[in-house]
């Protein structure tokens, strides 16, 4: 087993004690996102504190907040790894997203006021803007903010609860190959289209763009981290019923 000691760049002594475990968890995230901290590899609390310049104990803190994201195990005794999430996984955790989100998103878009899209255009445009600015933490929490929003609008708090929780779990797949390439950027200005079609009351085709949108993370984006890129597909149903 492998034992993560090499030094990690975004992994810097810290100076600032506020908000200090929010600090240590951004900066791990990035750098499990990143690829810097290796699937695999056992990451130790006092090995990664050594390189903040802080005790273990903040380090055991944010690494706790890592695990309930799914993002690393706890290994007792030893340290944290990298969660690797299998492949079968990823392709039920896609299918129930198809399930939940795309018909959501549809019931939802007579109901998003038109008073409230300037708002939600800027929470859009946060999702681009770390795109461009190559902050992958930030586009994940722009992302999620903006998808949580809309479903906020079905007024059911147990789906919102269960697809940011899915969400999760699907997350890391190719975003550094894709921020390179320039095809995050892509992604990222669906949700700009996303919003055309709420504004426009096109419900069928907000639907249908979800579904492509969920389907980049067995299509483009399992693609982009070396998988076979298999189009994700909707289940067989009524579309406009």
């Amino acid at each position: 087993m492998e034992i993560g000691t090499a030094p990690i760049a975004g992994l810097r002594p810290l100076t600032k004690r506020e908000r200090l475990r929010e600090m240590v968890a951004d900066a791990l995230r990035a750098a499990v996102i990143s690829g810097e901290m290796k699937p695999g590899a056992v990451y130790s609390a006092p090995t990664l504190g050594s390189m903040f310049g802080i005790s273990a104990t903040p380090v055991r803190e944010a690494m706790l907040d890592l695990v309930r994201e799914g993002m690393v195990e706890a290994l007792p005794n030893k340290g944290y790894q990298v969660r690797v999430v299998p492949e079968e996984e990823l392709d039920q955790v896609t299918h129930v997203r198809l399930l939940l989100e795309p018909p959501t998103l549809r019931d939802i878009v007579p109901l998003v006021p038109a008073a409230d899209l300037p708002g939600l255009r800027e929470l859009a445009e946060a999702i681009v803007a770390a795109v461009r600015d190559d902050d992958l933490v930030a586009y994940i929490n722009a992302d999620r903010v903006f998808h949580l929003a809309l479903l906020d609008y079905a007024g059911n708090a147990q789906l919102s609860s269960i697809v940011s929780e899915l969400r999760s779990r699907t997350r890391l797949l190719g975003l550094t190959p894709l921020l390179k390439s320039g095809r995050l950027e892509e992604s990222a200005r669906e949700h700009h289209e996303l919003l055309d079609l709420i504004e426009a009351g096109d419900a069928t085709g907000a639907q249908r763009l979800m579904e492509r949108h969920i389907g980049h993370v067995r299509g483009k984006w399992a693609g982009a981290s070396g998988r076979p890129a298999e189009p994700a597909r909707a289940p067989d149903r009524e579309r406009d019923g």
